[in-house]
């Protein structure tokens, strides 16, 4: 239970901008459109981890959340804490992909699949989200890509190709415009670097990432 709730305070942390109680947690998983699906990710997972009645309950809230809010995301989706929402409507996240800590994801954001098709059969790739990264609207992040720790992603970007570190890029396709940019993250949860699921190791170019 105590990893529930450090994720579920770092993102509400995101959302109030100070350590927040259980009872201001509770108001927002009622009355907050946004966090409310954030919230029931956290409990799907918790209760995956208990048993399969409390998972099944769990996810209906999910894809009920998941519908008010407008937004697809996975009960199954791996996302560390401080994750927030901005807006939210038309999100998309596929189930294989994994978001680092606090991540920042507007509207309409799609962080997809890609499957490359050869003589030898078909390979589906995911993106890996670094810490810190903000994304803005419409933006779209496909295939196996490695976002790094704290890039900012600019609205309506097309991402196919690895993203340094601390850079920001836009266009389509989504090119570097800038280099050891800061990050982009308000209300920054303080996190140690265990409950990072991105895995992020930095060198001087780039970051990458490994599955946990």
């Amino acid at each position: 239970m105590g990893s529930f709730w450090t994720k579920v305070k770092a993102d509400a942390h995101r959302v109030r901008g100070k350590s927040p109680s259980i009872g201001s947690i509770l108001a927002l998983a009622f009355f907050n459109r946004t966090f409310r699906p954030v919230f029931t990710l956290r409990l799907c997972q918790w209760g995956a981890e208990h048993s399969s009645f409390l998972r099944l309950l769990a996810r209906g809230a999910h894809r009920h959340a998941s519908a008010k809010a407008g937004i697809d995301m996975p009960s199954v989706v791996q996302a560390g804490p401080g994750l927030v929402i901005v807006h939210g409507w038309g999100l998309v996240v596929n189930r294989e992909a994994i978001i680092g800590t606090n991540v920042t994801l507007f509207n309409g954001v799609v962080i997809g699949r890609k499957d490359k098709i050869t003589r030898s059969g078909r390979q589906t790739e995911y993106p890996v989200i670094g810490d810190d990264v903000w994304i803005g609207p419409h933006a779209i992040i496909l295939g196996g890509v490695r976002i790094g720790c704290g890039a900012i992603v600019g609205a309506g970007s097309v991402v196919t190709k690895d993203v340094p570190a601390n850079s920001a890029v836009a266009g389509n396709p989504a090119k570097v415009l800038k280099t050891d940019v800061l990050a982009d993250v308000m209300n920054k949860a303080p996190l140690s670097p265990e409950f990072s699921v991105s895995g992020c190791v930095l060198d001087e170019k780039t970051v990458y990432a490994r599955r946990v």
